[in-house]
């Protein structure tokens, strides 16, 4: 529970201690006495939105911290989770906000973000302001009301569960569905580049190799031609020896007249001796150069389609080895999303079947706890004096969404004999109130949030139901703390402990302070309330009185 709250500079507030005890808290005051900034203030150190504007004048910061005691096992439990420690089963939380804008936060002197503020304030307090009431107006929040009654949340838990998995196979198959016409593009595309290269069974780096090898080859093909040709040339058809040869016929006749001559043709004579050798030597030579003529025709084809494939995908041979396994990885993956999508689809029918069950159960559930929220919500109001008002849920079936198939929404009858209508079209703001004090009298029980706070609860109401708003307080009280502000006598006096909030001017500054009433204390607000400032003595009689008549219920 909350035990105590301590505020510094927090608008008029300059500091207050407040205590507060396990039961009943009310807090009454003048109107513009500061009510709403001790909501404020504890709204800031449960980490709900702050501003600088709420910083007392003046000042560099303002400052509010919180007690609470008895801890719930489920906050223990959040503050292990955390890291937090929590000796002799207390914490504090605080929180600065700076007149800059700025604001830290705190539990337990450890610096926590606002974010975690909230998660474990929800679990130690709720509150209920005007803004709660609106809740009523939106039929779209009725269905967490009615599960909040409900209290079990397994089924709702187990069909969300299954209600996720399938919104996620069928984001996935849609996904893949919306790529099937690119896919199949894209395959084509990937086949094109496997037929081509494919059949090759290229290596990397072969082109290389083939260039090396066809070059040798060709060298040695040139070297045949070129030494045959010039065999051809010494010893072919008039070639250079049968020049020779008719050479020494021409000067035959003369050598014998003339020994210059037969010098000479002894010399054309062993020319064409040298040159019928060399004519040999070069045909042997030729029969020695080793070459493959289908290698050499192989290699010219290989290489041939090689670079026509370097050119189309301007790739090297490596390169388009590496293209040619990507593309067959990625046909695989590609034909692979062919039976994902089948798989998907099988998926998601089994999903839609289990999800389609388990909305039904809770539909089912959820109906049969409609009529007894319905029962104890009319029987609380007749309590708070609205004896012809009959609550009742309109509970449909809808399509299938996080929460359900459920479509809910509360209706009321305010005037006995008439129909049900939504509570948006004819609930006034005292009706309203009480609505939705009797909604947390019912859900109370429901959750273990140890402190519940109202604020304005009185709104629009006043006499008897102010009375019976008072009793449904203290009775909810004798289960959890409960802190309420009102500017209504008929609840104050149902107070546990009632602490007065003031407003006064010290100095050229107005302050607000924070003062726990003891009983004459209380007969003089209580008096206050009813009959204003400076009440008469039949006046406090009649608080007195109507403080031991509240004692007695």
């Amino acid at each position: 529970m909350l035990k105590e709250i301590y505020i510094k500079n927090l608008a008029v507030i300059r500091e207050a201690t407040i205590p507060l005890g396990p039961r009943l808290n009310i807090f009454t005051g003048e109107t513009g006495a500061g009510k709403s900034i001790l909501i404020n203030g504890i709204n800031a150190v449960l980490g709900q939105r702050s501003t600088k504007d709420i910083v007392r004048t003046g000042c560099d910061k303002a400052v509010v911290t919180a007690l609470f005691t008895d801890l719930s096992d489920e906050v223990t439990a959040k503050l292990d989770e955390l890291g937090i420690s929590h000796d002799d089963n207390e914490i504090t939380l605080t929180r600065e906000i700076s007149a800059d804008g700025g604001s830290t936060a705190r539990i337990n002197q450890r610096t926590a973000s606002a974010a975690v503020l909230r998660d474990v304030g929800a679990m130690l307090i709720n509150i209920h302001g005007q803004h709660d009431n609106q809740v009523l107006l939106d039929s779209e929040k009725h269905l967490n009301i009615l599960d909040d009654f409900g209290g079990d949340d397994a089924l709702l838990e187990s069909y969300r569960s299954s209600f996720r998995e399938l919104q996620h196979t069928a984001r996935r198959l849609g996904e893949l569905k919306k790529e099937e016409k690119s896919r199949v593009e894209r395959s084509r595309y990937l086949n094109t580049i496997i037929d081509d290269i494919g059949p090759l069974e290229l290596k990397a780096d072969e082109d290389d190799t083939l260039e090396k090898e066809y070059e040798t080859a060709k060298n040695a093909e040139n070297a045949i031609i070129a030494l045959r040709n010039a065999a051809q040339l010494i010893s072919g058809d008039e070639a250079a020896d049968d020049l020779i040869a008719s050479a020494e016929r021409e000067i035959s006749g003369f050598t014998e007249s003339d020994k210059s001559v037969n010098e000479l043709y002894e010399r054309l004579s062993a020319a064409e001796i040298e040159l019928a050798d060399i004519a040999s030597e070069l045909e042997k030579r030729c029969d020695k150069i080793e070459l493959d003529g289908q290698r050499l025709e192989y290699l010219s084809t290989r290489i041939s389609e090689i670079n026509k494939l370097k050119r189309k995908y301007a790739e090297d041979c490596s390169g388009l080895v590496k293209l040619y396994d990507d593309a067959c990885a990625e046909v695989t993956r590609l034909d692979s999303s062919k039976e994902e999508i089948e798989k998907l689809s099988g998926e998601r029918e089994k999903l839609l079947h289990t999800v389609t069950e388990r909305a039904k159960l809770l539909y089912d559930h959820r109906e049969k706890t409609a009529q007894k929220f319905a029962k104890r919500v009319t029987e609380e109001l007749e309590f708070l004096n609205m004896p012809s008002v009959v609550i009742a849920v309109r509970h449909e079936k809808g399509k299938l969404t996080i929460n359900g198939i459920d479509t809910v929404e509360f209706l009321i009858s305010a005037n006995k004999g008439e129909e049900p209508r939504p509570i948006s079209r004819i609930a006034s703001g005292g009706e309203l109130s009480r609505i939705m004090l009797a909604l947390k009298s019912v859900i109370a029980d429901k959750d273990s949030i140890p402190t519940m706070i109202f604020d304005e609860i009185d709104t629009g109401v006043s006499g008897r139901a102010a009375q019976k708003i008072g009793i449904k307080l203290r009775e909810i009280s004798r289960a959890r703390q409960v802190i309420c502000v009102t500017h209504l006598s008929q609840i104050a006096v149902m107070a546990d402990d009632h602490l007065m909030i003031e407003k006064k001017i010290v100095g050229e500054r107005t302050e607000t302070s924070v003062t726990p009433l003891d009983s004459d204390g209380r007969v003089a607000e209580i008096a206050r309330i009813m009959g204003g400032e400076d009440p008469s003595e039949l006046m406090l009689e009649t608080a007195r009185a109507e403080l031991e008549k509240a004692a007695e219920i």
